[in-house]
C-alpha cells in the first residue's frame, strides 16, 4: 500500500547575529506522519508504535493537548485548535506532522511542523508547535494561503524558547510544504528605528526518504540516541552562550510576555495570560 508518510534525512542550521555571533549546525532525522496513517504504519512498521513502547512511538499525547481534550487523537486537538482560531478542518483534509518520534521511550521536539489540506488535498494552512526545555508548548498558525507552495507568517514571540533570547522579539516563519526535499526557516526579529533586524537565523532543511523498517534501523546507527544527542546540544550551546557573556533573561521575570502557553510551568500559575 503506498502511504503519504515519508521520513527527511535533515541538517538545522543556526546563526546567532546579535549580540554576539554564535553559529553551529548537525544533521538529524524527521518523520512525515500522515495522521490518518499512524496506525497503519504502526501495523506495518514493527519497530514503530503509537501509544504503547518500542524502539520508536509516536504518543498523541507529545503533540496538541487542548483544555479538556486530554485522551484524544493529536488530530482531534488540532481540529479543536483551528475551529478556535476561526479555521474548518475538513474530515477529508490530510494532515501531515512532521516532528520527532520517541526515540527508546524519550522525545523532545524543539518544534514540530502541521501541514494541513483542504478536502480538494489544497493547502489550508500550517501550524509550529514549539516547545521548550520546561515542559510547555505554544502555537503558531499561519493560514494565509500558501505562495509558491510556501506559508509565511510574522508574529510575536511571546514564548520562553531560549535564556539569550528577549520574549518581545518576533518569529518570522516561513515553511515550505514538505515534498522531494525540505525547507524551512524561521528567523528571530527584532524592530528598530530602521524597521526590523534579524538577529537569531534558523534554517532546516532536508531530502525524502522512503519509510521501510530497514531505514529505521540505519537511523538508530546513523543518529543513535537522537532525542537526548538535541536536548545536550541546547545545553552544550547554552554554556558557550554563557561563556560569551550574551545576557540571559530569566523565565519568570516577564510572564507578560509569555501568552498562549499549553501546559504552562509552575512560574506561570496565577498569572493572567
Amino acid at each position: 500500500m503506498d502511504m503519504n508518510s515519508c521520513l527527511y534525512e535533515c541538517e538545522v542550521m543556526h546563526h546567532r547575529l546579535e549580540p554576539k555571533v554564535h553559529h553551529f549546525s548537525y544533521r538529524i532525522f524527521l518523520v512525515a506522519f500522515d495522521l490518518d496513517e499512524i496506525d497503519a504504519l504502526a501495523k506495518k512498521i514493527s519497530i514503530l508504535s503509537r501509544n504503547r513502547r518500542n524502539l520508536y512511538s509516536f504518543r498523541d499525547s507529545d503533540h496538541i493537548t487542548m483544555p479538556g481534550f486530554a485522551g484524544r487523537t493529536v488530530r482531534e486537538n488540532l481540529a479543536a485548535y483551528l475551529a478556535a482560531h476561526g479555521v474548518v478542518l475538513p474530515a477529508a483534509g490530510r494532515v501531515v506532522l512532521l516532528t520527532l518520534p520517541r526515540v527508546f521511550g524519550h522525545v523532545f521536539n524543539p518544534v514540530s511542523f502541521y501541514y494541513c489540506f483542504d478536502a480538494r488535498q489544497q493547502p489550508l494552512c500550517a501550524v509550529a508547535e514549539v516547545n521548550n526545555t520546561f515542559g510547555e508548548q505554544k502555537l503558531y498558525l499561519l493560514k494565509e494561503p500558501a505562495t509558491e507552495g510556501v506559508f509565511h507568517r510574522v508574529a510575536p514571540k511571546h514564548f520562553y524558547i531560549s535564556p539569550f533570547s528577549n520574549l518581545g522579539l518576533a518569529l518570522d516563519l516561513r515553511l515550505r510544504i514538505p515534498g522531494e526535499r525540505l525547507d524551512i526557516r524561521i528567523d528571530d526579529r527584532e524592530s528598530d528605528r530602521d524597521g526590523h533586524r534579524r538577529v537569531l537565523l534558523t534554517k532546516l532543511t532536508g531530502h525524502r526518504r522512503e519509510f521501510t523498517n530497514v531505514r529505521l534501523w540505519w537511523f538508530l546507527l546513523k543518529y543513535p540516541l537522537l532525542t537526548l544527542r538535541i536536548v545536550y546540544l541546547i545545553n552544550w550551546h547554552a554554556l558557550l552562550l554563557w561563556l560569551k557573556r550574551v545576557p540571559w533573561h530569566r523565565k519568570a521575570a516577564n510572564p507578560e510576555f509569555q501568552r498562549e502557553v499549553l501546559k504552562p510551568h509552575a512560574s506561570l500559575a496565577g498569572k493572567d495570560l
